[in-house]
């Protein structure tokens, strides 16, 4: 017994402009799946108003109603459909058919080079280009010549696997070429070689850097606020941990500030940490089963809902991946710590002097998958961009801790008698900007 295809994911839009549209998942369940669909509507720009999520461990219905943010891409609801089609256990065929049996392997990584004259926002604008072609940067050189030449290297995946085919690339530099018109010079698209493993991490990382991006205290100008308001919202995050209101889960009750990938951040830590999660997004009680190990657990019932302040209240009914409680204080004490630290600061920015220039870092935990966080490269450029401030170099690589593996985002800054980024006040602008793009303020 099945459903139609079609219905395996619907996408409803309401009649009203700027009303949330619905995206209704039905579909056998698997391990991450919540947080595999909440990373593909965050690549298209999508922030979750709020939804349902049931599951008896077997079958999952999940809703969703998202809307776009302000400064995101037209939003190709098509495309969307397909790319959730394909994460869905029983879609794993027709639109990604030759996927299924190499589910295990990384996709093949292309090379783009981009040589062209340097100009503002220039990268943005290229970086804007394959994320509308769907295109996820993995690695990225830039670098300019002393002559104002920029030559941008990528290393990209096609989240469409297409690249293979001579349309695909065909069309990605034709595109290109478009956007930037006279100031493009070159363009080519080719399968990547052993070039794109020296790019695996950098070559170097002051201690004092690492330190200041990885430790689990940020400095105070690694969370730079544009008043001391904003920085005690910042700040609060309350999780309250009930073992007495159900027989077979543990609720956590979290109250912290919204942001756009707070959903995806939770449920990444949640299959990170290898712990399942019943959740609702609604107002009233929703009934569900928890299946683990071919047992069938008590209903279960949850709410996430955004407040007029800016805060978001969650309640999370979870278990362990053998069906029972956290009853250990020092597993409570370790996950509390851990979602805390992820509600708090899930991403890192500083910037910082490296010799005589200005350098931007920015910094995020890449999931146990392998996967990093979607849109960064994206959100920090156009933040940028915004600030009129263009960006001598740049290159993104991981970077491991004992604790995790983390990616890096490093940007060498272009001073301008306009914009002394050697001041005080230039700095802080920069972070604030761009942490309050990456986080959705």
């Amino acid at each position: 017994m099945g459903i139609a295809w079609d219905d395996v994911v619907l996408i409803e839009h309401r009649g009203k402009t700027g009303e949330p549209t619905s995206i209704t998942v039905n579909c056998p369940d698997k391990a991450g799946l919540g947080c595999d669909l909440c990373r593909i509507v965050l690549e298209f720009g999508l922030y979750v108003t709020r939804g349902d999520f049931a599951t008896d461990g077997k079958w999952c219905y999940i809703v969703l109603w998202v809307v776009p943010r302000p400064s995101s891409l037209k939003v190709d609801w098509g495309s969307l459909k397909n790319r959730l089609m394909s994460t869905c256990p029983s879609c794993m065929i027709s639109f990604y058919l030759n996927q299924q049996s190499t589910a295990s392997a990384p996709p093949p990584v292309y090379l783009l080079k981009v040589f062209c004259l340097d100009r503002k926002g220039l990268l943005h604008d290229v970086t804007k280009v394959l994320c509308e072609l769907e295109l996820t940067i993995q690695r990225v050189k830039v670098t300019t010549t002393p002559d104002d030449k920029v030559l941008d290297l990528f290393f990209i995946t096609d989240c469409m696997d297409l690249l293979h085919t001579k349309q695909r690339r065909d069309e990605t530099c034709e595109h290109l070429s478009n956007v930037l018109g006279e100031y493009c010079i070159s363009c080519e698209l080719q399968l990547s070689g052993p070039e794109c493993e020296v790019q695996q991490g950098f070559a170097s990382l002051p201690q004092e850097v690492a330190e200041e991006l990885f430790s689990c205290e940020l400095s105070k100008e690694a969370v730079p606020m544009s008043s001391a308001s904003d920085t005690a919202k910042l700040k609060k995050a309350t999780i309250t941990v009930d073992n007495l209101l159900s027989p077979v889960h543990t609720l956590l009750q979290i109250q912290c500030v919204d942001q756009k990938a707070l959903i995806y951040d939770i449920l990444r830590t949640s299959k990170d940490c290898d712990i399942q999660v019943t959740i609702y997004f609604t107002n009233c009680v929703v009934n569900a089963f928890s299946l683990e190990s071919n047992l069938c657990f008590q209903i279960a019932f949850g709410r996430i809902q955004s407040t007029a302040k800016g805060y978001r209240t969650i309640d999370l009914f979870i278990q362990t991946t053998d069906g029972k409680k956290i009853i250990d204080d020092e597993n409570i004490k370790s996950l509390c710590s851990r979602l805390k630290e992820e509600m708090l600061h899930p991403l890192r920015v500083t910037v910082g002097s490296r010799g005589p220039d200005t350098e931007l870092l920015v910094a995020n935990p890449v999931e146990l998958c392998g996967k990093g966080r979607p849109r960064v490269f994206y959100d920090v450029t156009i933040a940028l961009k915004e600030l009129g401030i263009c960006v001598f170099s740049a290159e993104i690589a991981r970077h491991s801790t004992a604790e995790r593996q983390w990616e890096v985002y490093r940007f060498r800054l272009d001073e301008s008698p306009a914009y002394p980024l050697a001041s005080k006040k230039a700095r802080t602008d920069i972070l604030d900007r761009v942490k309050k793009t990456l986080m959705g303020w």
